[in-house]
């Protein structure tokens, strides 16, 4: 943890410090918080460490944020949209993705995925609005990616999307037991995630599961019969 906080508060110190940093005072603020959340938890971030993280006043957070709530608000807002942004890029590439490079090319100077995983720790209602717009946005992307030929076409757009996203960041929130289980960090930057060995065991059997099927096809079938088709809407009926 001490090293985690050492190095993104480096790097929030070379951005604040840099001739290239063009980022506005609310923005470095938003960043800071983004990264006491991560490291310190949502309970315990203060507004003070927020200010001396991002090297303002506590008065200058809530002049533009009004509350740490505005704040945390702010936080999610930015995080989903660079989750979408980014996902809609890699999705528009089609089946010529280069998939290390666009993780490489995901913001590396907050901690994005650690801020998620507090955030859907904490159980606040501000997480459902999160998570209600990261479905919603997958929706659009997974749409985008079936247009470029990198998914398949599916019945169940706004489903597959919910489903995916739940499993996505359920296995976030509990990234302290896959790492214990698999070696794999997923709130690690994502140049280590890309150049990691270990993130194949990871990343194989999610492949093997979605390409190849997990059950066998008259498993599947009786699945179907039981539960999928059962739920679909007769003809003629409402």
């Amino acid at each position: 943890m001490q090293d985690l906080e050492r190095t993104f508060s480096m790097l929030n110190m070379r951005s604040a410090s840099g001739s290239d940093d063009d980022r506005s005072t609310r923005a470095k603020i938003r960043d800071a918080a983004i990264t006491r959340f991560a490291i310190d938890g949502i309970a315990d971030t203060t507004v003070r460490g927020i200010a001396a993280e991002a090297g303002a006043s506590a008065g200058l957070v809530i002049h533009h944020f009004g509350t740490m709530d505005g704040l945390r608000h702010a936080c999610d807002q930015y995080v989903a949209t660079i989750i979408r942004t980014n996902k809609h890029e890699a999705m528009a590439q089609g089946p010529a993705l280069d998939v290390a490079a666009a993780m490489r090319r995901a913001r590396q100077d907050i901690p994005l995925n650690r801020y998620l995983a507090r955030s859907l720790a904490d159980g606040s209602p501000a997480v459902a609005e999160l998570v209600d717009d990261l479905v919603s946005d997958a929706v659009d992307y997974m749409a985008e990616g079936v247009r470029a030929g990198s998914l398949r076409p599916t019945d169940y757009p706004y489903e597959r999307a919910a489903v995916l996203t739940i499993w996505t960041l359920g296995a976030l929130v509990l990234h302290e037991h896959l790492e214990r289980l698999l070696g794999v960090d997923l709130t690690a930057d994502p140049p280590e995630i890309a150049d990691s060995t270990a993130f194949a065991s990871y990343v194989g059997p999610i492949l093997e599961m979605f390409t190849d099927g997990l059950v066998t096809d008259q498993v599947a079938k009786a699945m179907r019969d039981a539960f999928v088709e059962a739920a679909e809407p007769k003809e003629g009926v409402t």
